[in-house]
């Protein structure tokens, strides 16, 4: 029986049965994709593999380079499966695991980074670097590989995020769309922000250079954040500026994106 040791792909695995009764258009792909896997690794792999196939690199061998990362490093399926249930728990459009494992681009991309940065620490540059463009060009999301992402991670809607190199995401983050984790120049070294845990950074912000936001803190939209910016703190506006304080200690898991009206 399919995920008998693993909650989250029984609960994907009957999510999909019934949808694959109820619809029998999707049937066929549904058992492609989903229901002919033993576990998730095994789907998720044909998924991405499929998604980002080439005339390059066939979906075969990026299946094969998939299966490997996985098999050398499990804790990326801990990475997953804890993506999976931020998003489920984030979303208020979610209500089944199996919507953002099969159809979310956000997810996607970000579980193809995680194959993309092993392979980058394994001193398979050019590989990794294969996977970034893939990526980018299936689903607008550009992730350099050696930057570090946490776990617990949603990348709402996802569409024009863009993470540099030494950028660092730590957990529980939430990301909406056309952010940027970006540098502020031609520097070499270490130029990218650091996310700590828990914070929520909203649609069309950009965080420029090696500074750090704060755990538990708040990025408005369309901020252009250029400084550091405290633990526990909302910032907003270009250039962004305090304009109060969060009203739980992880923003990232409330999704709550008013300020200053709706903080303290």
């Amino acid at each position: 029986m399919p995920g008998i040791n693993d909650p989250i792909w029984q609960r994907i695995c009957e999510e999909t049965q019934k949808h694959s009764q109820d619809e029998p258009i999707l049937a066929s792909y549904l058992h492609a994709t989903i229901l002919n896997h033993k576990r998730i690794e095994r789907s998720l792999s044909f998924l991405l593999a499929n998604l980002l196939d080439s005339p390059a690199a066939s979906a075969l061998l990026l299946r094969e380079v998939m299966l490997e990362t996985f098999e050398a490093d499990p804790k990326i399926l801990d990475a997953v499966r804890a993506d999976l249930l931020a998003v489920l728990d984030r979303d208020s459009a979610t209500h089944e695991m199996y919507i953002p494992f099969l159809y979310y681009k956000g997810f996607h991309a970000l579980q193809a980074h995680r194959v993309a940065h092993w392979l980058w620490k394994q001193d398979r540059q050019p590989l990794a670097l294969f996977f970034q463009n893939r990526v980018s060009t299936k689903f607008a999301v550009d992730i350099h590989p050696a930057a570090h992402i946490g776990q617990g991670i949603m990348l709402d809607h996802a569409t024009g995020l863009v993470i540099g190199e030494t950028a660092r995401v730590g957990n529980n983050v939430s990301i909406l769309q056309s952010v940027t984790l970006g540098g502020t120049g031609k520097e070499n070294g270490d130029r990218h922000p650091k996310i700590c845990d828990g914070v929520l950074i909203s649609a069309g912000a950009k965080i420029l250079g090696n500074i750090c936001v704060g755990e538990g803190a708040k990025v408005g939209a369309g901020s252009v954040v250029l400084e550091d910016v405290a633990a526990h703190t909302t910032v907003a506006g270009v250039p962004s500026k305090v304009v109060g304080k969060p009203s739980t200690d992880q923003p990232a898991l409330d999704m709550d994106h008013g300020w200053p009206c709706c903080d303290e």
